[in-house]
């Protein structure tokens, strides 16, 4: 699949919302806490405030990543999306001038936890939940950019 990454307009909120919303939706672990119209509005929300980037084909999104600063707030691919380089892109993306990231992700969440090990980044903190509105156990993860000495 041949896609391109682009910073997010606010038209993007619907494809955004309905990805992060399908994740919940489809995920046995993860508690039903929102509707998509409010995952729509959260992700309206974070692209108003110039945070997301999108991967897309023309107007169709496949995958996103919301970033402040260095911290990684979401990164989500569209089901038929996975598995096609499209989250590794955007993550790439993400560290481009940037000295660390940090993100958290779900202890549940095997397949992220991989990925993010894959990519570089390492565990530096784990929680019982208290903290996220899910209420689940979650890993703080953090990469930071390697600089070669000059010869």
């Amino acid at each position: 699949m041949t896609f391109c990454l682009r910073s997010a307009t606010p038209l993007d909120a619907g494809q955004t919302g309905w990805i992060l919303h399908r994740f919940a939706a489809v995920t046995p672990w993860m508690p039903a806490l929102h509707s998509e119209a409010e995952a729509i509005s959260f992700c309206g929300e974070m692209i108003d405030r110039g945070w997301v980037t999108v991967a897309g084909r023309g107007r169709h999104v496949h995958g996103f990543l919301a970033r402040d600063g260095q911290q990684v707030h979401a990164l989500y691919v569209a089901p038929e999306a996975c598995g096609q380089g499209i989250g590794k892109a955007l993550l790439d993306a993400a560290k481009v001038g940037q000295p660390r990231l940090q993100l958290q992700t779900f202890q549940a969440n095997d397949g992220a936890r991989r990925f993010y090990r894959r990519e570089g980044f390492a565990e530096t903190a784990r929680s019982d939940g208290a903290h996220n509105d899910e209420g689940l156990p979650d890993i703080t993860f953090e990469w930071r950019a390697q600089y070669k000495a000059a010869a």
